[in-house]
């Protein structure tokens, strides 16, 4: 199985499913249309066994896909649905110190880009999904296998997968679901969610000889990055704590302003993240900004030409709340195959986030390390792999039929 599972992660890592991360580009490695024909087919060839699959559109060239392999009990007779699910996408290879699509395997690591992040994960799924329907356990339940486009940039497709069984009613609201994600095969019961939001200023332009005759937009957005730095220094870490995950956070991670540096800048903007508890609501986290950023520079006589954008991102957590029942299944079928199988939580988003929105029993659980997503020379251990399709199968053989 060991070898089936490198030359399916091989094979995915050689086509390019690069998500451009909102930047205007082009290039037949963008986006993950490739990626969806390639498990198509691949779901195809387990027609036979009895297995439905189907394309969920987010937008055009942008299918979330799908695959069903019915229970031994069907959901209206009280059958149970497990959901496993990966993302296509991977980020960017700007700056990679290895050719991301060549998958190499050397000492005991296959390298590429989305290796970690999370084809890894993806390729132990599909092995556990195909082992399963190839050979069905007489008492079984019915399983899906979802792979989603859009995880590294709003994890909008996650979003949109869920009308299968709200709008479409392809299958019911599935009872639990395991996303996958480079977790050391620990079990990660919550995270933080995520809120992004353009903040922006305007200013009078003139001649910088004679800069008195206007209004620097970059002076006045200074002001305000200092009330953000007092809130990020001084506030957010002191809200909706969560015994599992750090506190939440704040960061200014982009400024743009200026046409030349002989002109008085009459705009500035700045892009600004903050990161949620698992708990938090995201739109409530960025209204306690704006709320605070009015506040201290109500003095100020340019405080109305300021523009708070509405959030271009904005996903909340995954609750530990509702998920501790299945975390305590998982957490033992990993446990009892040698591995520490630890219940924790991350500080960073996944998918699970859009499945806990609507209560259902999500963990994250997947080989790998975060610590090798989305770095230059990214890669997998072997070993990490051949553990994790075996736990896929484990768990989703022994759930509840």
């Amino acid at each position: 199985m060991s070898d089936q599972i490198f030359e399916l992660l091989q094979d995915l890592v050689r086509i390019p499913s690069v998500n451009p991360m909102g930047r205007k580009v082009s290039g037949d490695i963008y986006y993950e249309g490739r990626m969806t024909e390639y498990l198509e087919k691949w779901f195809s060839e387990l027609s036979r066994y009895g297995v439905d699959f189907r394309r969920n559109t987010l937008e055009p060239e942008r299918d979330n896909i799908a695959a069903i392999f019915p229970g031994s009990r069907s959901w209206e007779d009280g059958g149970q649905v497990i959901m496993l699910e990966a993302h296509q996408d991977t980020v960017p290879v700007d700056g990679m110190t290895i050719e991301p699509f060549d998958p190499v395997i050397r000492d005991g690591k296959l390298y590429g880009r989305g290796s970690c992040d999370i084809k890894g994960g993806m390729a132990c799924m599909l092995t556990a999904f195909k082992r399963f329907v190839e050979s069905p356990p007489a008492d079984r339940p019915t399983v899906v296998m979802a792979c989603t486009v859009n995880e590294e940039f709003g994890m909008s497709g996650a979003a949109k997968l869920c009308d299968l069984w709200i709008e479409e009613q392809w299958f019911p609201k599935p009872d639990a679901i395991i996303v996958a994600e480079p977790t050391l095969l620990d079990v990660v019961v919550a995270h933080k969610g995520v809120t992004r939001f353009e903040i922006e200023v305007a200013g009078v332009a003139c001649h910088s000889s004679q800069p008195e005759l206007g209004k620097n937009a970059i002076y006045r957005m200074a002001r305000i990055i200092q009330v953000l730095e007092q809130y990020a220094n001084e506030v957010v870490g002191k809200l909706n704590k969560h015994p599992l995950v750090t506190n939440p956070t704040l960061n200014v991670g982009m400024i743009e302003g200026g046409i030349s540096v002989n002109t008085v800048p009459d705009r500035c903007s700045i892009e600004v993240g903050r990161r949620t508890s698992p708990t938090e609501n995201p739109d409530e986290a960025y209204q306690h900004i704006l709320d605070y950023v009015q506040e201290n520079i109500a003095s100020e006589g340019w405080s109305e030409s300021v523009t708070f954008h509405p959030p271009t991102m904005s996903c909340g957590g995954l609750s530990d709340e509702f998920n501790h029942e299945f975390a305590s299944y998982v957490q033992n079928v990993v446990q009892k195959a040698g591995h520490a199988g630890q219940r924790i939580g991350v500080p960073y988003g996944t998918d699970a986030q859009a499945f806990s929105l609507h209560q259902i029993s999500t963990v994250v659980l997947g080989p790998g390390s975060i610590d090798q997503a989305h770095t230059k020379d990214e890669w997998i251990k072997l070993e990490q792999l051949t553990a994790a399709a075996e736990l896929y199968y484990q768990l989703i053989t022994t759930f509840a039929a």
